[in-house]
């Protein structure tokens, strides 16, 4: 009952509105001091609360008797009426954002930082919708699931260029990272990038592990991690048919390099 009390004051009901219009389609037609005593909401509260849920046409009242009977707007109705109000104010409010995003100046360049695993997958979804010419990423196997179907959309349109990690049969375009001791070793460090068309980017550890990323519209910063990205496939394709003495060799020379 709490979760889906919760669920109702997410539309816009506070805790009593929620608690009274499930305490009448639990119960149906009820007098005030019923709802009261069914719902826990305090009888000097409770007909403040079904007026106001008369008001908003979620409650109806009729006179029975010179009593007050309340009765909840059917289920199917009362959730037909939330989706319709849910989705005239998300287009009223989607031409307004966008309407005052265009009237305000454009930023500098900046790195502004992403919490949340739905709000960087939702990030990252957007500008895939937004790419023209060209997406660029280097990414493991489970932000790779996450966006595939994003990808595939997005690659309808535009070129795929980059690596994966841990991906197998990755789309047309990505190169396949050979597997070696650094990559089986590499633990929480599983970071993504995620450029399109040279001028956005997103980046940041694997959203398993720490929900927070990146996003970048600086050209410096695109510029170095997209030349990091090429690199990385460079030294992947140049490799990938070695002996295992070229392996041990870069194995040996990053561990010596990045030592204190």
């Amino acid at each position: 009952m709490q979760d889906i009390i919760k669920k109702m004051q997410s539309l816009g009901f506070n805790q009593y509105e929620a608690k009274a219009y499930l305490a009448l389609v639990r119960i149906g037609s009820a007098s005030a001091y019923q709802v009261s005593k069914d719902s826990g909401i305090p009888r000097a509260r409770i007909y403040e609360i079904l007026n106001g849920l008369e008001q908003q046409g979620i409650v109806l009242k009729e006179e029975i008797n010179d009593a007050a009977q309340y009765s909840p707007l059917p289920v199917d109705v009362f959730l037909e009426s939330m989706q319709v109000n849910w989705r005239t104010n998300f287009e009223s409010i989607s031409e307004s954002l966008k309407d005052l995003e265009k009237t305000e100046l454009t930023p500098d360049n900046r790195v502004a930082t992403l919490k949340g695993a739905e709000h960087i997958l939702s990030y990252c979804r957007t500008l895939l919708k937004k790419a023209e010419k060209k997406i660029v990423i280097s990414i493991w196997g489970d932000m790779y699931e996450e966006l595939l179907s994003d990808l595939q959309k997005a690659t309808k349109l535009c070129a795929l260029k980059g690596i994966v990690f841990e991906v197998e049969q990755p789309l047309a375009g990505l190169d396949y990272h050979r597997t070696t001791s650094y990559t089986k070793n590499i633990g929480h460090q599983k970071w993504f990038i995620l450029s399109i068309d040279g001028k956005e980017m997103i980046y940041g550890p694997s959203i398993t592990e720490r929900e927070t990323a990146f996003y970048t519209d600086d050209p410096v910063h695109i510029y170095l991690l997209e030349n990091y990205i090429w690199h990385d496939i460079l030294v992947n394709r140049l490799v990938k048919n070695q002996d295992a003495i070229v392996e041990k060799w870069i194995a040996t020379e990053r561990e010596q390099f990045f030592s204190l």
